[in-house]
């Protein structure tokens, strides 16, 4: 009897994942829900093979079962779809911005977005003489009260979320300047809602200091943080209006107003 092997279980993955977006490209030909049997007829796909996929993307909201036998997208992808939207036009927006502020400063210049209880580093502009090694490749993640971007997001939490958040994550640190108490937490949340950024004094990596503004769109909701990170000796109180400025022009080429 022949024993599965590791190339035989990705094979099978893979080949279920390939049936999944059959059945998605499938649904979305379609204005109006599929029966099951069109489904199966138009993937080639067994209908009991297409019934089980078709169950799991229901449960996960990625396909709607409309009625019994029938099927369409489910809303879960309008979600997915929005938050690619809303990357994507962040980052187009933000990106000239961030190459001028980096060629002002010569550091690192992070565009970050939230996601659920850490910050992703969605784009960066940087060179080799900045003199600090990048620490967070794009797509890296890191804890919201470890990062300057991520307490700019807490700030405008209300303080239930905030203690909640706390609860979560256990506010663990990375080294000892890393804010481990939700009392200090709170504080530092307080000072940057005053102050209208956020830093993070070597919080996150010993020898790196960042400073970080809000980025809105149109509807006046926070979706980025932009950053500079530097070496702890290097960063530049006076970088502040820059950064701030910066942060308020890609905001405008969102359609935010200030006045709003």
């Amino acid at each position: 009897m022949k024993t599965a092997t590791t190339d035989d279980a990705g094979k099978i993955s893979i080949q279920v994942i390939e049936r999944m977006i059959s059945l998605l490209d499938t649904l979305a030909l379609y204005p109006d829900p599929v029966s099951l049997k069109e489904l199966s007829a138009v993937t080639g796909l067994h209908p009991s093979t297409a019934h089980r996929i078709l169950n799991d993307l229901v449960v996960k909201r990625f396909v709607d079962r409309s009625e019994p036998g029938s099927y369409r997208l489910g809303m879960r992808l309008l979600e997915l779809g929005n938050v690619v939207k809303s990357r994507l036009n962040v980052r187009e927006a933000a990106l000239d911005f961030m190459r001028g502020l980096h060629r002002k400063t010569n550091q690192t210049v992070n565009l970050s977005v939230r996601q659920s209880d850490e910050i992703v580093y969605i784009d960066r502009a940087f060179s080799e003489r900045s003199g600090m090694q990048v620490v967070r490749a794009i797509g890296g993640r890191a804890p919201l009260h470890l990062t300057s971007t991520g307490k700019l997001f807490l700030s405008i939490d209300d303080p239930k979320m905030v203690r909640a958040y706390a609860t979560r994550t256990g506010l663990a640190g990375h080294n000892k300047n890393s804010i481990t108490d939700l009392s200090k937490l709170e504080r530092e949340l307080s000072l940057v809602r005053a102050l209208g950024y956020a830093r993070d004094n070597e919080e996150l990596e010993l020898g790196v200091r960042c400073m970080a503004a809000g980025i809105r769109d149109d509807s006046g909701k926070m979706v980025a943080g932009l950053s500079i990170s530097a070496p702890a000796d290097r960063l530049q109180e006076e970088w502040v209006e820059d950064l701030i400025s910066t942060a308020n022009q890609i905001s405008a080429v969102l359609g935010y107003s200030s006045q709003q």
